[in-house]
């Protein structure tokens, strides 16, 4: 059976919204890091049988297939194609996942997959704003009424259902600006991320999210937007991002004929629907399906990463999968470094990847909510390196 392999991952760094990537036009960020594929490997783009691209907002500057204004941005060849897909918050953690399946299908020997998210130029919710209404279905209606709620309102029917105090809530959150805060003094960011031009004429290479010193009682100030006296706020959210990512995949012999070395290999994957009311909580039963279909133990597992939309969904899977704390999100995530919708599958599997290069973790393991009742799980292996 062919196998797929990531051979390099790179991101941008993460700006707040209206922050200091918010003059650049996502194609022009998703050219930045396709480029950066390019400056790491020097692989010739005119070898890449497609790029799968991640966005969700795909209006406005985001529009006409984003993946493909964006290889034509990069300068790479028109022969180049490219497709844009939309799974929500995992939209390019899917891309990569069709990219893998393509690679092991042999439809594929060489894909790029990544995604981009523009919150600044592209507002969050664009998308469904023209026309009568988004759940204005007949269909959905008779199925849930109006049920179907606001992601911050389903975050907080989540720490109810788990019995999450706020104060366990924000110990997420503090915890996970640590971790980054601590990421990023170390420099363990430094070989993932590429730097940006601004617009400006200024380089961009580090995220901008990432609040030093943040503490319990500072979180404990805030304001619950979604439920009056409820559990979540700004602070135990991830934060509304600028951002892109890429991932360059390929079967290892191509690797071999190319001089590059693999880092990781795809082991398995799993996509999950669960409740769209509380829409969320996908990533327990995707962790327990890729599992289970990889023959893997959980015990196995050196690194988790599991996307912190809300601190919310980061206990209820702490607390149904059991897993070590001090493995899951070990660099933080994003409460801290922030949450470019279409990016953050391949911006996490990025880190992921490099995490487990730089300690030589055999397994590892990432997972998203995705809005509408969705979750990916997918499970990377380090490829030995031969001297």
């Amino acid at each position: 059976m062919r196998e797929a392999v990531i051979v390099e991952a790179v991101r941008s760094p993460i700006g707040r919204r209206a922050g200091v990537l918010s003059g650049v036009h996502p194609a022009d960020l998703s050219a930045a890091v396709l480029n950066g594929l390019v400056q790491r490997t020097g692989i010739d783009p005119a070898l890449v049988d497609d790029v799968i691209w991640g966005c969700v907002s795909q209006v406005g500057e985001q529009a006409m297939n984003i993946g493909r204004m964006s290889v034509l941005a990069a300068g790479w060849p028109e022969s180049v194609p490219a497709t844009t897909v939309d799974r929500q918050c995992g939209s390019s953690q899917q891309a990569a996942t069709f990219a893998a399946a393509g690679v092991i299908a042999g439809h594929y020997d060489i894909v790029v997959a990544g995604g981009v998210e523009s919150m600044s130029r592209v507002p969050m919710f664009s998308s469904f704003e023209s026309g009568p209404g988004r759940l204005n279905s007949p269909g959905l209606l008779a199925r849930y009424g109006d049920r179907l709620v606001p992601q911050g309102v389903g975050a907080e029917m989540i720490a109810e259902q788990w019995g999450l105090s706020r104060e366990r809530l924000d110990s997420i959150a503090v915890r996970s600006h640590a971790r980054a805060e601590e990421a990023i003094a170390a420099g363990r960011f430094a070989a993932q991320i590429i730097p940006v031009d601004n617009g400006e004429g200024v380089k961009v290479d580090t995220d901008q999210g990432v609040r030093p010193g943040t503490s319990l009682a500072s979180l404990a100030a805030l304001k619950t937007p979604f439920k009056v006296g409820g559990r979540v706020t700004a602070g135990n959210a991830s934060q509304i991002s600028d951002g892109a990512a890429a991932l360059l995949i390929m079967t290892p012999e191509k690797a071999a004929q190319l001089g590059l070395r693999p880092i990781v290999r795809f082991v398995a994957s799993a996509v999950v629907g669960v409740d769209p009311v509380t829409m969320l909580t996908g990533p327990i039963p995707a962790t327990r399906k890729v599992l289970e279909r990889s023959g893997i133990e959980l015990s196995q597992i050196g690194a988790f990463e599991v996307n912190e939309a809300f601190a919310s969904v980061i206990g209820a899977w702490e607390d149904e999968i059991g897993a070590d704390p001090d493995l899951l999100n070990p660099n933080g995530g994003a409460i801290a470094l922030g949450h470019p919708l279409g990016a953050s599958g391949a911006r996490v599997m990025t880190t992921l990847v490099h995490h487990m290069r730089d300690n030589g973790i055999r397994y590892g393991l990432q997972a998203i909510c995705e809005g509408g009742g969705l979750a990916n799980a997918s499970i990377l292996e380090l490829v030995e390196q031969q001297p």
